[in-house]
């Protein structure tokens, strides 16, 4: 699994959108520092995508994710690749027996491919939006994540890279 985190906000994003002519879409702008978090893991292979609305990104939070995954997977043996966040490398955090944490290199995020689910989740779900409230951000999160969580074949089509499938391929075959 590829683990990520992502930050969510009642920050609007404005984007174009379509209008018959000569209609002239109207979008509210609203920038406001209320943030929540969503952690994530995602199979490659499946598409069988984990997550969790959090408050905060640290140790603590990390590690109530890392259980939530463990207790939704009892019976598999995971490999989680992770980034180098100081939560995911702090020494009070304990991995689950069923759960091994595998650092990607420094500032490369490009490899990470649950990086392309935040953005997917972003265009689909929350752009030309305003909320009135964290509480209202949280709700309509938890439900596009709920969405996500339960179609693994659009969550493969973002995450599947064939370098990534090639190469988990080939440790198998050795």
């Amino acid at each position: 699994m590829f683990q990520d985190e992502a930050r969510f906000g009642r920050i609007s994003d404005v984007r174009r959108c379509w209008a018959p002519r000569p209609v002239r879409p109207l979008c509210q702008g609203m920038l406001t520092h209320e943030y929540t978090y969503v952690f994530g893991a995602v199979d490659v292979c499946t598409g069988e995508f984990d997550s969790l609305v959090l408050p905060h990104v640290n140790t603590g939070c990390m590690q109530l994710f890392l259980n939530e995954v463990s207790l939704r997977h009892p019976g598999e043996k995971i490999v989680m690749v992770v980034d180098g966040g100081g939560w995911h490398r702090s020494d009070k955090l304990k991995a689950p027996d069923n759960i091994y944490l595998l650092t990607l290199p420094p500032y490369a995020p490009e490899l990470n491919p649950i990086e392309h689910v935040w953005d997917e989740l972003r265009e689909k779900f929350f752009h030309n939006r305003v909320f009135k409230s964290l509480g209202a951000l949280e709700d309509h999160l938890v439900d596009a994540l709920r969405t996500w969580e339960q179609d693994p074949k659009t969550i493969a089509s973002i995450v599947s890279w064939p370098w990534i499938i090639a190469a988990l391929l080939d440790s198998f075959m050795n």
